[in-house]
């Protein structure tokens, strides 16, 4: 058989498929520094605030660096505020069906927008009747939104300049008074991502077995090493593991690290211990919480056992083990898990 003639075996699964909907998300705080906290401090007061680099260039959203001469800017430019802000379109592109994550629910266009008195452009929704009222080149009328923070959802989309009843802008006076309140310093975007995640046929019957209060694993092919999770393919030769094997729930812990900083989302108030656990049984460690004692007692060799949740909260996840404890047994030998770190 030639490399060009591979011959995959592939057995269809005996039971249902097992796939979830995951949605990692964090929320990603970052400082502003002076040229952007001033950006959106005017976008909170109603007012487009730029600034000017070293040729004369007014940039909206404004830079934090000369382009030319990279030293820092701080010419600051008001570009426009109230209602009167007005600009072209220099690019766009049609959303015919927007997402939860777009800013408009129904079908827009991303347009960059050059505004009168900036010779950058910036990136917002244009709300228009559809694609062919859209062009390059076409006068746009700024349209704030109603409850301002400080970020660049402020502005909550751009309109065609002769769009019916946006004449008179949204309502709010054309002065756009400077607010009293603290500067913007820093804003707060919240980053996400769905996906569908479908289990191969090892990883699904580890997930059926943890719902029942076991750990399974699989040993190599060719060779006495037992993974857990268990693998389909070995990833030291490639080749299809072998027998599935139940393994302990007791094992010990080979390396850890104590948690000391708080987080947002964080369920477990720190100091807490997260910790590579090797599973009697098995030659490849899970990682997992250690509670019940003081995060400064966990140790290299401590004995730990799985705390299950119990049967009827068991997700088809590494979360139907609540944590690991102390078990109270001697440490294990180094020579035991060494060559496991």
């Amino acid at each position: 058989m030639t490399s060009r003639e591979i011959v995959v075996d592939i057995t269809p699964p005996s039971e249902p498929v097992l796939s979830a909907g995951l949605a990692p998300s964090f929320d990603y705080t970052r400082s502003t520094g002076p040229v952007l906290g001033a950006f959106f401090t005017g976008l909170r007061e109603r007012r487009l605030v730029g600034n000017r680099d070293s040729r004369g260039t007014v940039h909206l959203p404004p830079v934090e660096y000369d382009p030319h001469t990279r030293e820092a800017l701080t010419e600051t430019v008001e570009v426009g505020s109230g209602d009167g802000i007005e600009g072209l379109v220099v690019a766009w592109s049609w959303v015919p069906s927007p997402t939860d994550v777009n800013p408009l629910d129904s079908p827009f266009a991303w347009v960059l927008v050059r505004f009168d008195g900036a010779d950058t452009a910036m990136l917002l929704p244009l709300a228009a009747d559809g694609p062919d009222a859209v062009s390059t080149g076409m006068r746009v009328h700024l349209r704030w939104s109603a409850e301002r923070t400080g970020t660049v959802h402020d502005i909550a989309c751009v309109v065609p300049a002769d769009a019916a009843g946006d004449a008179a802008g949204n309502g709010d006076d054309d002065e756009a008074p400077r607010s009293h309140d603290e500067p913007v310093t820093g804003v707060v975007t919240p980053i996400g991502l769905s996906v569908t995640h479908t289990a191969g046929p090892a990883e699904s019957e580890f997930l059926r077995a943890i719902v029942q209060g076991r750990m399974l694993g699989r040993r190599r092919s060719n060779g006495p090493e037992v993974y857990v999770p268990p693998r389909d393919y070995c990833p030291s030769d490639g080749v299809a593991m072998g027998e599935y094997v139940e393994v302990s729930d007791v094992g010990t812990v080979t390396t850890f690290g104590i948690v000391n900083v708080p987080f947002a989302g964080q369920q477990i108030t720190p100091p807490y211990v997260t910790a590579y656990i090797l599973l009697d049984g098995s030659d490849v460690p899970i990682q997992h919480l250690v509670l019940g004692c003081e995060a400064s007692e966990v140790r290299m060799g401590m004995r730990v056992r799985a705390v299950w949740n119990p049967e009827e909260e068991r997700p088809a996840s590494m979360k139907a083990i609540a944590h690991f404890e102390p078990t109270g047994d001697p440490d294990a030998d180094p020579a035991t898990y060494s060559k496991h770190l």
